[in-house]
């Protein structure tokens, strides 16, 4: 069975940072790859960030590029989201899904907001003060 579980959310002070991170079990295979959705209340959930285990390829959205930083530590099966330069707007429920693919696939997966994604993990709220 494939688990998906993201932790590291909390209240911050707009400005500040979060680390989120996303560990992944269950896999027979390393070929999958792992992205980072938000959904605010009212609004559709949103493909952020996404990062391939085979060559550490990387995908941001606009939204996030250059305040998120996305890793992957591959013998842990973990991958991290570091949330920099944080905002009010950033405030939403955060979660982790793990996708197989081609990397086309998980660039347009993320941008369509996640429907194809394999496995979900249960979310991590992160809230932003102002």
């Amino acid at each position: 069975e494939v688990l998906v579980v993201e932790s590291g959310g909390g209240l911050v002070q707009a400005g500040g940072s979060l680390r989120l991170s996303c560990a992944v079990s269950g896999f027979t295979f390393d070929d999958y790859h792992i992205g980072w959705f938000r959904q605010a209340p009212g609004k559709e959930r949103e493909g952020i960030a996404g990062i391939s285990r085979n060559d550490g390829s990387t995908y941001y959205a606009d939204s996030v590029k250059e305040r998120f930083t996305i890793s992957s530590d591959n013998p842990k099966n973990t991958v991290y989201l570091q949330m920099n330069s944080l905002k009010p707007e950033d405030t939403a429920v955060y979660y982790c899904a793990a996708m197989i693919g081609t990397w086309r696939f998980v660039i347009a997966t993320m941008q369509e907001g996640g429907d194809e994604s394999d496995y979900w993990g249960q979310g991590t709220q992160v809230t932003v003060s102002s």
